[in-house]
Order: C-alpha cells, then sequence, then structure tokens
C-alpha cells in the first residue's frame, strides 16, 4: 500500500529574496553596464578613430557591432535564463565581460576591436536581459513599474557619471584607459552577484524543454501577443532617438560645435540627469496614472523635443543650444518610456520573463544597430543629421504611445497605490 507521504506533491522551494534595497541597487549595475559600455567610451571615440588610423564609419561599427551582438545575444541568454536560472547566466556573461573590456585596452587594430566590441555586447546582454526578467520574478506587474523606474533612477546615476569619467579619463591617459575604466565596472557587477544576489527564478519556473528549439518555444506566444508589440515598438522607438545621440553626439559636439571631451562628457552628462529625473517624475506619475496613462502623457514631452529638433535644422541654426536643450527635453520622456515599456513588454509572460525580455531588447537593439549602419554616412560637418533623426525617433515614439499603447498596453491591470510608492520611497 503506497503512503499517503509519497502521494503528496513536493512543496515548492523557498527562494531567499533580496531586500528591495539590494534589487534596486542590482537592477542599476547589471542594466547600467550597457550605458557604462556605450557612454564612457564616447569621449575616446573620435581619439581611439585617430590612433587606429580608422575612417569615421569603421569607428561607427564599434558601436553598432556592440548593438548587433547585444540584441543577438539576449535571443539566447534569455531563454537559458528561463531553463537555468539567473545566477548562472549572470555569472558567464559578467566574466565574459570583464576579460573583453581588458582585451580591448591592448589592441592595435580597429578591426580586432570591433570583435572584441561584440563581444562586450553579447555578454552585456546576459546582464541586461537578467534584470529585466529578474524584477518580473519578484514583483507583480504593478509594483514591477515602480521597482524598474527606482533601477533605472541608479543606471541614470551610472549614465550621468560614464561620460565625465571617460572625458577625465581619455584626457588624462588615453582611450585605452577608458576600456580598462569599463572592465572595473563588469568586475563590480560580477563581484555583487558572485556575493550577495540570490537565484530569483524557482525551480518550479524553470522551464524543462530540451534544447534551444525547447527552449525558444514561447517565443510565438510572446510575439503574437498585441500588447508586448505595442510595448516592445515603443522600446524600439524611444531607444533609437537615443542611439541616435549616443553614436553622432561626440562627432558633432567635438567635431562641429567645438567641444573638448571634457565639455562633451560634461553635456552628455547633462543629459543623463535629465533622464534620471525623468525617472524621479515617472515614479509619481505612476500612481495617479498607470503605466499606459503615463507614457501616453510623457508623449507630450517627446512631441516637444521633436519639434524644438527639427525646426533648428529646417533653418540651418547651428548651434549647442540648438542640439542640447531639445535633446534634455527627450530625455527627460525617455526617463518615463524606458521602465514603462521594459515592465510592459514582461508582465503578462511570468513564466517566460526571459524570453519576452530577449525579445524585446532584441529588437531594440537591432533597430540601434542599422542607426550605427547608416548614421555614419549622414553625419557632416553640420548637426543637420543628429538633429533630424533624433526628431524622427521622438515623431515615432510619441505615434506609437498614442496609438498602439493606448489601444493594446494595458497589460498591467493594477494601477500602483500610494501605500505602493511610499514604502519603497523608503529604501
Amino acid at each position: 500500500m503506497t503512503s499517503s507521504a509519497n502521494s503528496i506533491s513536493p512543496a515548492p522551494t523557498p527562494l531567499r529574496r533580496p531586500s528591495q534595497a539590494l534589487a534596486a541597487v542590482a537592477i542599476a549595475l547589471l542594466m547600467g553596464l550597457q550605458a557604462l559600455t556605450t557612454d564612457l567610451y564616447l569621449p575616446a571615440l573620435p581619439l581611439l578613430t585617430h590612433e587606429l588610423g580608422a575612417t569615421v564609419t569603421a569607428a561607427q561599427l564599434t558601436m553598432s557591432a556592440l548593438l548587433l551582438a547585444f540584441g543577438l545575444g539576449q535571443l539566447v541568454w534569455g531563454p537559458l535564463s528561463d531553463r537555468y536560472g539567473r545566477r548562472p547566466v549572470l555569472l558567464a556573461g559578467l566574466s565574459a565581460y570583464v576579460v573583453a573590456s581588458v582585451v580591448a585596452s591592448t589592441v592595435g587594430s580597429i578591426e580586432l576591436l570591433i570583435a572584441l566590441r561584440m563581444l562586450q555586447g553579447l555578454a552585456v546582454a546576459a546582464a541586461v536581459v537578467v534584470a529585466r526578467a529578474m524584477v518580473r520574478d519578484l514583483y507583480e506587474p504593478a509594483q514591477s513599474a515602480q521597482v524598474m523606474a527606482r533601477g533605472l533612477s541608479g543606471l541614470g546615476m551610472i549614465a550621468i557619471a560614464s561620460p565625465i569619467i571617460g572625458g577625465i579619463v581619455t584626457a588624462s591617459s588615453g582611450w585605452r584607459a577608458a576600456f580598462l575604466t569599463v572592465a572595473c565596472g563588469g568586475a563590480a557587477a560580477l563581484a555583487l552577484v558572485v556575493w550577495r544576489l540570490p537565484e530569483t527564478l524557482a525551480p518550479e519556473r524553470r522551464r524543462v524543454a530540451g534544447g534551444l528549439r525547447g527552449m525558444s518555444s514561447g517565443w510565438g506566444e510572446v510575439l503574437r501577443h498585441p500588447g508586448f508589440r505595442a510595448w516592445a515598438l515603443l522600446t524600439c522607438c524611444s531607444y533609437g532617438g537615443l542611439f541616435v545621440f549616443l553614436a553622432g553626439s561626440s562627432f558633432v559636439y567635438i567635431g562641429v560645435l567645438g567641444l573638448g571631451p571634457l565639455g562633451y562628457g560634461a553635456v552628455a552628462a547633462t543629459c543623463s540627469m535629465s533622464y534620471l529625473a525623468g525617472t524621479l517624475v515617472c515614479r509619481r506619475r505612476l500612481v495617479r496614472l498607470g503605466v499606459a496613462g503615463s507614457v501616453q502623457q510623457a508623449a507630450w514631452l517627446t512631441a516637444l523635443a521633436a519639434v524644438a529638433f527639427a525646426v533648428p535644422a529646417l533653418l540651418g541654426i547651428q548651434t549647442l543650444a540648438a542640439v542640447w536643450l531639445p535633446q534634455l527635453i527627450y530625455q527627460f520622456a525617455h526617463g518615463t518610456h524606458m521602465p514603462c515599456s521594459q515592465v510592459g513588454a514582461v508582465a503578462p509572460f511570468p513564466h517566460k520573463a526571459g524570453v519576452a525580455s530577449a525579445l524585446s531588447g532584441c529588437a531594440s537593439a537591432l533597430v540601434a544597430f542599422v542607426i550605427g549602419l547608416g548614421l555614419g554616412h549622414f553625419l557632416d560637418n553640420t548637426t543637420r543629421a543628429l538633429a533630424w533623426g533624433v526628431a524622427l525617433f521622438a515623431a515615432l515614439t510619441c505615434l506609437c504611445a498614442w496609438t498602439l499603447v493606448r489601444r493594446h498596453g494595458d497589460v498591467v491591470h493594477q494601477r500602483v497605490t500610494p501605500v505602493d510608492t511610499a514604502a519603497q520611497g523608503q529604501t
């Protein structure tokens, strides 16, 4: 006779949940690696182009190749993290990131640097896709938006510091030191994962199908969801405008407007400050408007940025203010679009958060890759390419927020309550 004990299903394995403070720090560091990888070396881009004897188009490939690997890498890391857990993926990705960053500081050709930037992109994809999935592991959708906004506030601080540090390091020690500094950031994130960050994916939620075919079986389900498509497209459009700035701003501010590396770093830092302010406002706006309502309201500022970019470009006005001030407005609105869209894309998929995060991240990275390939051909001794590029993506962001997100974006059925906000504000 079979005992009753043998007929009872095993209880779910309890997980050691990180505190909200630790979760926010982890999200900031892991997602901040992308900003560190792109923003810190921007002041060094003209210098390394000269020292390696590269063309502007080849130098742009150090950015666009990174984004291509970053996007495609998420399609692998996301399903792997859903199957094997978040920590193993983080440990593998962060270790590879540190090694690639150190080796990049020693190269003597632009071709090898491009290859190592691809490895960096593949590695940092693990950190970003897992960070987004971790939020869904730990919190329900309504609370996720607040936690993500807090984490992205920390990312904003990293983005503020990165171009300043990059400008100082490049001016004092050259572009190779910038890559060593990036390696230190990766080592700090790796140390946090090793010693403080527990596994967040419960064993019973891990998918057991074998092979990549089994791991990717949920892609069709995610892609067919209209809410996912709306939020993922918003991510692509808003990040597309940001990437135009990232890829082209150093050549415009330094080469056209005459700023030095330190001056450019300061300007880029103020844009990141505006983004940080936007995430702080987003956390309060969520209480009143919810996730979809917040991005629809923020889109009015994005529309203002589009006009502020387009009009001076149309009139041939080439001044610091004509580029810098519209970018401040754009970044502020991006501080709402980014956390909301990233939460909205994964909210319907608690058991496939890694896949949803990967597909959304891959789409935005591929958009950035295409921008990186094409932007170098349009950059000239004017500010027009930069201004028109950001204005275009600002307009597309507004269109997406006011149509697709409004129609299909209500994937977070609960509004954030003032109690949630107050509780999280204590940390």
